[in-house]
Order: structure tokens, then C-alpha cells, then sequence
């Protein structure tokens, strides 16, 4: 059938139009997926719908090194990237594996941030400020004071230790990590609530003193200090102070920890008056705490009733 006078057949230039038009136009920043179809010394290349295979560099293949890359990186194995640059005179971009797990760390690192969640970082090296180590892949740094284990350091390389972000940045590529966290919880693991303990104090303030018991902080407020009016807790207490405090309640979600003296007292007032032969007996009067706490819960139960 002989074609019709009207229509022309399309010329090189109107075929390569029309085939520009069915390009896969790759930009810069965006993810593309595509399978690798050759390699090279200095990287692959990947097929992933563009006008010409997109390159990657071998230090652009991983967070890691990889050795081989033709076993790491077969033939026709299909992986997610990220276009790393414009498209050149032939239509090629660079792409990155290494890039876009970065761009995913980062990200992961900001859910667990939110979250609290704790995280493992392998010790590669230490400095004077403290360790560095791989975190996903990123560059991670505990300072010595946020250490679990500080008077040794060198013996950390190598090691995997669980920590909490302190600070991450993705813009400054700034990872910094504690371990206070945690060893505030293995620390609250030591106490329970319902028991007497020897402290030290560690801050006053108006409304209360702060004590160190088991390297862990826990609250003596004013108001369970005594029964009797303490006009200055200054007048009572001192920084350094080693005084035996009755622990009422942890609680683990604020970390917060909730002590008294007061309950301690054989009669309001007790502590102002006698405050170190008080403090020599107190060990010995978790009888009395429970037996006003046994009394408490039966008036308790009366008013209910």
C-alpha cells in the first residue's frame, strides 16, 4: 500500500527530537534506581532510563570500601542512588550509593533522637577529648566526661558501646554522643524505692537538696525535709555532706528520684533539733517509716470507707 501524499517519512532530526522527549531527565539531589550494566577500574556504570548509563565512582559505591566490585556489584543488580551532578554534554550524570546512605543515616538518626532510643558506636580511635567511632556509617564522638568507662580509653577501640545522641547536625556533619543515660539507668538499678540510703549533697536550693546516692541525683524537697518549718536549708545542710535520706518513689520515665528526711523523724522537728544524732540512727528506722506508712494506709482506707 503506497503511503499517502500527505505524509512524510520523519527525518534524523525529528526521530532524535521525538526520542528526546521519551528521556528520562535525571536532576540533581533526586533518587533514581537502575541496574548495573558495566564496570571500570575507577567505578560502574548503571542503567537507570537516561539518555546514557550514569557513573558511579568506586568511592561513591558504599559507606565502606569494597573490595571487589564486581562481586559486591554484579551485573544486572539493581540498586536505589543519588544523582550527585548535572547531566553533562552526553546526557550522564554521577550517581552515589554512598550519598544516599548517608542521607538515610541521618535521617535514621533523627527518629532516634526523637525517640530517646539508644544506639552503638564502634570505638575506631581516641584524641583527647575522647573517642571517635562508626556510627551507620558517620563519624561519631563521645567526650570523656560522657564515658561510661573513662580512665582507660585506649582499651575502648574496638569496642561497640551504646550511647544516646547528645548532638547531631546534619549541616556540620556534627555527631556527639553520651553515655550518661545510661549509666544514670544501671545507676537508678542500684536503689529502690522504700529503702534508706547514705548520700552526699550534691546541690542546695531553695526549694530543696539535691543528693548523690549511687551516681545517681534524686530531690529532697523542702517540704519533706522535716515536720517543722526550715526557714534555710542552708542552716542544715552543706555541699559534700554525707546524710542518710529515705527514698519515697522512682520514677524512671522523668528520672526523677524523690527522697525524704522527714519521715525519718521520731517527732516533727526532730532533724532541726538533733540533725547528727538523727542522722547516726537513721539507718536503723525503716521500722518506723513503715509503720507510719501502715498507719497512713489505714486512715487512708477509713476515709474511703
Amino acid at each position: 500500500m503506497r503511503s499517502s501524499p500527505n505524509s512524510a517519512a520523519f527525518s534524523l532530526d525529528e526521530f532524535a527530537k521525538a526520542l528526546d522527549k521519551h528521556d528520562y531527565h535525571a536532576e540533581k539531589g533526586q533518587t533514581v534506581h537502575g541496574k548495573v550494566c558495566q564496570h571500570a577500574n575507577e567505578g560502574v556504570y548503571v542503567d537507570f532510563g537516561g539518555k546514557s548509563p550514569g557513573f558511579v565512582p568506586v568511592q561513591e559505591l558504599g559507606l565502606r570500601p569494597h573490595a571487589e566490585i564486581e562481586e559486591s556489584f554484579p551485573l544486572d543488580s539493581a540498586w536505589d542512588f543519588l544523582v550527585t551532578s548535572e547531566q553533562n554534554d552526553e546526557g550522564q550524570v554521577r550517581l552515589s550509593r554512598r550519598q544516599l546512605q548517608i542521607q538515610q543515616s541521618w535521617e535514621n538518626l533523627a527518629e532516634l533522637e526523637e525517640s530517646g532510643k539508644t544506639l552503638e558506636m564502634v570505638v575506631s580511635g581516641t584524641n583527647k577529648g575522647g573517642v571517635v567511632g562508626d556510627v551507620e556509617g558517620l563519624r561519631g564522638f563521645i567526650p570523656r566526661s560522657h564515658l561510661m568507662h573513662k580512665d582507660n580509653m585506649e582499651a575502648l577501640v574496638g569496642q561497640v558501646l551504646k550511647a544516646h545522641i547528645l548532638e547531631a547536625n546534619q549541616d556540620n556533619n556534627k555527631l556527639v554522643l553520651t553515655q550518661r543515660r545510661i549509666q544514670q539507668a544501671e545507676s537508678m538499678g542500684k536503689i529502690a524505692a522504700g529503702n534508706i540510703y547514705e548520700g552526699k549533697v550534691a546541690k542546695i536550693q531553695p526549694y530543696g537538696v539535691f543528693v548523690e546516692i549511687e551516681g545517681v541525683t534524686g530531690l529532697l524537697h523542702v517540704s519533706q525535709v522535716s515536720g517543722t518549718r526550715v526557714d534555710s536549708l542552708n542552716t542544715l545542710f552543706t555541699f559534700g555532706q554525707a546524710i542518710s535520706v529515705y527514698v519515697q518513689e522512682i520514677d524512671e520515665y522523668k528520672n526523677r528520684i524523690s527522697l525524704s528526711t522527714r519521715i525519718l523523724e521520731t517527732y516533727p522537728g526532730e532533724l532541726v533539733e538533733k540533725f547528727d544524732e538523727m542522722m547516726a540512727d537513721a539507718p536503723n528506722r525503716l521500722p518506723l517509716v513503715q509503720s507510719k506508712q501502715n498507719l497512713s494506709d489505714k486512715q487512708e482506707q477509713l476515709e474511703k470507707n
